[in-house]
């Protein structure tokens, strides 16, 4: 038989520890303070649908205060006044100024060399002149013949007393006996001639008149008309010389130095520096809140002036609304044309409203939600926004000051009724 090891065994006797019992139960209590102090936060994670990082929202409180809406915007400084001037007839260009150069009003800035249209200027002052001669030819012939019918008049009404004293004479010497009658009814008869010779002469003198003066009138209008196309022509020529519609400043030369143009072509423009106004860009949600006559604050330069908006673009483009303001008193004299200033237009103001800091949630929800954070959960909370402004939105109903809502991240909850939110 083989032999075991069972006589070398022996019982070793193991004495308590006490520090090891002790080490073994704090631990046994730490696990179920532990397990005590995760069990809510563990039914929350379970209870909500899904679980973001706060590291990727954006929070904010609900406050009771003022609340201003207001436009924030860069501006730049344009001129009100800026006309653009072009050439009225073509011809070869002669620049008289530089650009930047200032100007006043009246002033010539470029000449235009037109032999066309200065050869008939000349050919239609001949014409004129050739017309008043006509005019004038007319009221001397027209004289001399209303002297000759009235001459015919006065022999006319000469012949009639003749042959009515003759009548006269020859009827008391018949009434005597001392002509016969034959005599009476000879002199009867030249009266008569007379009369008749008479009226003729009366009726030639006036429609003769008449014919004169309308022939006297007509060559008085041809000869107006003839002056008016001279004074067109020469009002043109004198546009040859292009002046300055205002005092200012000349911007831009589209031109080149004795360039040939056509007509209507761009030649240099002129900016009015003491009717600046400042322009700016609107986003289209605001616009529509935005009118004529709205009070408004330029700044830059160290400087803040007021100003009224004064001009709103009709059109939007790039979901943007132009908008002009003007300065409310004297334009200051230290802004260029282009500058950038700060603009910032006033549309309203209200005391005691509860108000959020604008977020993404106002567009993503359109308003009628927002997620409202406690206790590490964000709940999806029905709202009614009201006005907004650049940085706060108005809050009509759903929340209360001091409630803690996520206005930025949202998108991340994809419509969760509950999200855990993690540190």
């Amino acid at each position: 038989m083989i032999r075991d090891t069972s006589a070398q065994d022996r019982l070793v006797e193991v004495k308590p520890n006490p520090r090891r019992r002790l080490i073994l139960v704090g631990a046994g209590v730490f696990v179920l303070a532990l397990l005590a102090w995760l069990a809510p936060r563990a039914s929350r994670l379970f209870s909500a649908s899904e679980s973001v990082s706060s590291s990727r929202l954006a929070f904010a409180t609900v406050e009771r205060g003022p609340f201003v809406r207001d436009i924030a915007a860069e501006g730049k400084v344009v001129a009100a006044v800026s006309p653009t001037l072009y050439a009225t007839s073509g011809g070869a260009v002669t620049l008289k100024v530089h650009a930047g150069d200032t100007v006043k009003k009246d002033q010539v800035l470029a000449t235009i060399v037109s032999p066309e249209l200065t050869n008939k200027l000349a050919q239609e002052q001949s014409n004129a002149d050739a017309m008043e001669v006509e005019y004038q030819r007319a009221q001397i012939d027209a004289r001399k013949k209303r002297g000759e019918l009235q001459k015919a008049y006065d022999n006319a009404q000469i012949d009639a007393t003749a042959a009515e004293r003759d009548l006269e004479r020859n009827q008391k010497a018949f009434d005597k006996g001392a002509v016969p009658s034959m005599a009476v009814d000879r002199a009867r008869d030249e009266l008569q001639k007379t009369k008749i010779a008479l009226q003729h002469a009366k009726a030639d003198l006036g429609m003769d008149n008449a014919s004169l003066s309308f022939d006297i009138q007509a060559k008085k209008l041809a000869h107006e008309r003839q002056l008016l196309l001279v004074k067109d022509l020469q009002r043109q020529v004198d546009d040859l010389n292009v002046k300055s519609p205002v005092d200012g400043q000349v911007g831009q030369l589209f031109i080149a130095e004795r360039a040939t143009v056509a007509k209507d072509a761009q030649l240099l423009s002129v900016i009015d520096l003491s009717a600046l106004q400042v322009e700016m860009q609107v986003p289209e949600s605001f616009a529509r809140d935005l009118g004529i006559g709205m009070a408004g604050e330029i700044s830059g330069n160290g400087h803040t002036w007021k100003g009224l908006v004064s001009a709103i673009s009709p059109e939007v483009v790039n979901g943007q609304v132009a908008a002009r303001l003007r300065f409310d008193g004297d334009t200051p004299k230290q802004l260029r044309q282009n500058q950038r200033l700060s603009v910032r237009v006033l549309l309203d103001k209200r005391d005691d409203v509860l108000t959020v800091q604008r977020g993404s949630f106002v567009d993503e929800s359109g308003g009628s939600y927002a997620y409202l954070v406690r206790d590490g959960l964000a709940k999806k909370t029905p709202i009614r926004v009201g006005a907004s402004s650049i940085d706060k939105v108005e809050i009509l109903d759903g929340l209360k000051a001091g409630d803690r809502i996520v206005i930025s991240g949202t998108d991340s909850f994809k419509g969760a009724t509950t999200v855990a939110i993690s540190n």
